[in-house]
């Protein structure tokens, strides 16, 4: 019995210092291998398909920019509209993040880009989106930041990204 405690506890120390060099500072975007609270999928739900194609982040830019492209087109104004606080954003891509797409598993994936408006205001937007390459749709899409001031951030609990008050 004695021996048995002794081993727990020396897991236990051994584990505790990589629990400090996996603690840190809250990444402003949900990241890779978790998923969003709104996103989360049951298998029960959706079963995984051992066949189904792992996505690239060069896939998931490319589906964030034709919804871009063809949202831009459809448009009088060939501008990309989205709503913030009741007003109707006229909004021009500036830069994709390629840093920042993540696979957030489910067939669900993480985007953000940078966007201006015809006033100068520069605007960071999230989208999510699902499916497969060359068939991804955008399900949410949010004003994260104004002129880099975030209005949100992400924060990971159990595994699951919630937006939290910035």
């Amino acid at each position: 019995m004695i021996t048995r405690l002794i081993i727990a506890a020396s897991v236990a120390l051994f584990l505790t210092p990589a629990a400090a060099v996996l603690a840190g500072e809250h990444p402003e975007h949900p990241q890779g291998g978790t998923q969003d609270l709104q996103h989360r999928q049951s298998t029960s739900e959706q079963p995984q398909r051992a066949a189904e194609k792992e996505v690239s982040k060069a896939d998931i830019s490319a589906g964030i920019k034709k919804h871009i492209d063809r949202e831009t087109r459809k448009s009088r104004d060939k501008k990309f509209h989205t709503q913030h606080e009741g007003k109707d954003l006229a909004l021009t891509l500036v830069k994709v993040h390629d840093d920042r797409l993540s696979s957030l598993g489910g067939g669900k994936y993480f985007a953000c880009v940078d966007m201006k408006a015809t006033d100068g205001t520069t605007y960071d937007i999230d989208f999510f989106m699902a499916g497969q390459p060359g068939n991804m749709k955008v399900t949410e899409t949010s004003v994260h930041k104004v002129n880099g001031k975030p209005l949100y951030n992400w924060k990971e609990q159990g595994g699951v990204w919630k937006k939290v008050s910035a």
